[in-house]
């Protein structure tokens, strides 16, 4: 998994108008939970560029007040308007406890409908896994080489070594549907079956159906 190193300064005092004051210094004001304690920290604005302006996913080597910690990027904060960075949640991440992170999807292989005309659908282009660090990929691969057109995987499809998958077992989270260059047909979804699958088994879950990438 990718990494990024990140010094900041812990803080000390937690009022409104002290925010205020270390956003006016290029500061963004930051906690992280999930150990002993919560911890509440700054760091420059320009450091966690890489961090938030990327789809990929990385492991956080936090340097506050030069004590070393483990985090991923939890939650990130936004002006409306501004688009200035408000305020980032970390999760604190240890080497011998499993940690929940969600990890970019990679589509790979040739798809014998879309050779034929299909149209690739991603539904999910994150999943949820739970896994130790040293067991956590940068990315999870997604092989589509032997979907035909009207095919489909789901997230009980899929199995990757020491992981264990969170999202909804009956999620689609690619296929492909026809086209109007498609051999297999007019154009048109024919997902829909498995659509309906995924909708139904993720109301059930309590979840909303994930939208259309």
């Amino acid at each position: 998994m990718k990494s990024i190193e990140i010094k900041a300064t812990l803080r000390n005092e937690l009022g409104k108008k002290q925010t205020k004051a270390l956003r006016r210094q290029g500061l963004v004001p930051c906690v992280m939970y999930g150990g002993e304690e919560n911890i509440h920290f700054t760091a420059q604005a320009n450091e966690l560029r890489h961090l938030l302006y990327t789809h990929d996913v990385f492991l956080v080597k936090l340097d506050i007040n030069g004590k070393a910690y483990q985090a991923f990027l939890k939650d990130s904060q936004f002006h409306p308007v501004s688009d200035e960075v408000l305020h980032l949640d970390f999760i604190q991440i240890f080497d011998d406890k499993p940690a929940v992170v969600e990890l970019p999807i990679t589509v790979s292989g040739n798809s014998e409908g879309i050779r034929a005309g299909g149209k690739l659908r991603q539904r999910r282009r994150y999943l949820k896994v739970k896994g130790l660090l040293k067991d956590l990929p940068e990315y999870l691969d997604v092989d589509i080489t032997k979907l035909k057109i009207g095919d489909f995987i789901k997230v009980n499809n899929l199995d990757y070594k020491n992981l264990e998958l969170l999202d909804p077992a009956m999620a689609m989270v690619v296929g492909v549907s026809a086209s109007r260059l498609s051999k297999g047909g007019p154009a048109g979804d024919e997902l829909g079956e498995g659509e309906g699958e995924e909708a139904a088994a993720t109301a059930s879950e309590g979840g909303e159906a994930p939208a259309e990438g």
